[in-house]
């Protein structure tokens, strides 16, 4: 066997025209390097995969045991038949454990998530900060399975870019490679966890690396494979939601309410998006003007969240039983508008309380409620005109959640699989194309993004904005004695002007500088004590720090087109 192999590598090596040793040992070199990503694809993608199914029956058997739990698609009404005591006490206490264990393994007391792998994928090539990461992942089991009003994609998609991290961290190979295997990791979660495996595929490439270069497109199809291939193992070749008839589009006729149904959508996933962001920011405020420590804001998150399931059952934990008996039509006009209402204020409470958990099962659910009450209307005005009011709870459930994470393509084949229609593709389409133009135009491309633009990293403006804060001063500056003589006097001059970089400081901080002051280089200091002046400790030249601005876009521009 080995003697075959090695005959066919000497004839590959022979069609190639390699001829010179030298040619030959890169040759070798490369296709050792390629075996050894392949391996790791592979190896990240059964991890990740079997990480992301542990996450989701983690989450049923703690819901067994908190809720008493045990059927399939009945848990809302093991909520209902709970003593009122209990329906407050357990997300409590469920807010109780996670507030203390964020408290005590993070650095801001938050549970990680999409944001953050999407961040570290933009900003630290692709290895994702480890500090924090299981303790998060724990967080946010605990808050689905207690009753935390969230959804179960953000923590797998955290936990897989955790395990990735690790394994770039232990095997050190290029960056591109760092980012594939994140997306690996990230598709295969993400097929695991919801049996769909294009969506899982396109999620990383759309959402995650924000990319469709072809060299990271086999890896990931296959790790999303390999993912979907251990949930159905496990759960069964089965869709998230079973549709009991087939939906019936009016066709041509009917496709400009689905445009309107997507700009109505579209005003829903803002609204939702904008009512998270108002939550935190208030429960900053309160925090800061009681003084009350950290790890209790979930605890009183979850008590909040029991005092609306004691009217609102439905609104504790992920949701999709609601999302099945909206897609069924079994949930009328007046009860889809206020489960809709509710569930917003409850993810509110979830996310701003810092509970844990995702945002894409919550805008699956408030979508479809949204369509599904869109429907009832269009169908009682045009009953002759229209057909089957499912469809719009269908096309809603895409096109809010499109809008909340900013990927129409990713959602779109996602409700697919979930549902398993595929009849009604061209009204998902035009509901989900319209949410995402007027969503684009109030936020910053999608919920992901305008939590990192809230953080002040302009990753929605693209590579060329926020490529500028990776380069550090540190590493560009060179020293002093590289400065003319007669240059001494300006540097000091500019110091005592209090123009000046440390650093720690990047290019973000230096281009306005430059910009501003028309100079061709800038004194990088060391604060000194307090009796002290700063020291000088080298200069950044304008001419060094475009040089390296323009090769690492060059960079970025070459990996996504390759």
């Amino acid at each position: 066997m080995a003697k075959s192999l090695m005959q066919l590598l000497q004839k590959a090596i022979n069609w190639s025209g390699l001829t010179s040793r030298e040619d030959i040992k890169i040759f070798k070199k490369s296709l050792s390097n390629q075996l050894k990503f392949w391996l790791l694809a592979v190896s990240i993608g059964f991890i990740a995969g079997f990480a992301a199914v542990g996450f989701r029956q983690g989450v049923e058997v703690l819901q067994g045991l908190l809720y008493g739990s045990t059927e399939a698609g009945s848990f809302t009404n093991f909520v209902e038949k709970l003593a009122w005591y209990w329906k407050v006490f357990i997300p409590m206490c469920g807010g109780l454990i996670v507030g203390v264990i964020l408290h005590k393994y993070t650095i801001d007391g938050r549970a990680k998530s999409v944001a953050d792998v999407i961040q570290d994928a933009a900003l630290n090539n692709g290895k994702i900060n480890q500090g924090g990461g299981i303790a998060s992942a724990f967080a946010s089991l605990i808050t689905l399975g207690s009753g935390g009003s969230s959804g179960r994609e953000g923590p797998v998609v955290h936990l897989a870019a955790v395990i990735s991290g690790w394994v770039c961290n232990k095997v050190q190979i290029d960056t591109v490679s760092n980012r594939d295997l994140l997306g690996c990791a990230v598709a295969a979660a993400v097929s695991a966890s919801f049996n769909a495996p294009i969506a899982g595929a396109l999620f990383a490439l759309e959402v995650v690396l924000r990319h469709f270069a072809i060299h990271a497109f086999a890896p990931i199809v296959i790790a999303s494979v390999i993912g979907t291939v251990i949930n159905r193992l496990t759960f069964g070749n089965v869709t998230e939601f079973i549709l009991p008839s087939a939906n019936n589009l009016g066709f041509y006729i009917e496709l400009p309410a689905f445009i309107l149904l997507g700009l109505c959508c579209g005003l829903i996933a803002v609204i939702l998006m904008k009512s998270l962001f108002w939550a935190d920011d208030i429960g900053n405020s309160i925090q800061r003007l009681t003084g009350a420590k950290r790890w209790l804001r979930p605890a009183i998150a979850g008590t909040i969240l029991g005092g609306l399931a004691l009217w609102f059952p439905h609104i504790i934990g992920v949701g999709y039983e609601t999302i099945s008996s909206a897609l069924t039509g079994e949930i009328m006009l007046h009860e889809a508008i206020i489960f809709a209402i509710m569930k917003v204020i409850a993810v509110s409470v979830t996310i701003g309380g810092r509970m844990g958990g995702g945002v894409f099962s919550p805008s699956l659910m408030i979508g479809s409620l949204t369509g599904l009450a869109f429907g009832w209307i269009a169908t009682s005005v045009f009953p002759t005109l229209s057909g089957e009011h499912t469809i719009y709870a269908l096309a809603g459930m895409g096109a809010v959640s499109a809008a909340v994470l900013g990927a129409p393509i990713s959602t779109t084949l996602i409700v697919f699989e979930l549902t398993g229609d595929w009849q009604t593709g061209l009204a998902v389409m035009v509901a989900v194309s319209f949410s995402i133009v007027i969503s684009s135009k109030l936020v910053h491309q999608s919920f992901f993004l305008t939590q990192i633009e809230r953080r002040g990293i302009h990753l929605a403006a693209g590579p060329q904005e926020y490529i500028l804060s990776t380069l550090r001063v540190v590493d560009l500056m060179k020293d002093i004695n590289s400065l003319q003589k007669s240059n001494t006097r300006i540097l000091n001059e500019m110091i005592d002007a209090g123009t000046s970089l440390y650093p720690d400081d990047t290019l973000e901080d230096a281009m306005p500088i430059f910009e501003n002051l028309h100079t061709s280089f800038i004194p990088v200091i060391k604060v000194g004590s307090s009796k002290n002046l700063p020291s000088i400790l080298g200069v950044l030249y304008q001419t060094d720090a475009l040089k390296q601005y323009n090769l690492a876009l060059v960079s970025r521009v070459k990996e996504e087109h390759s």
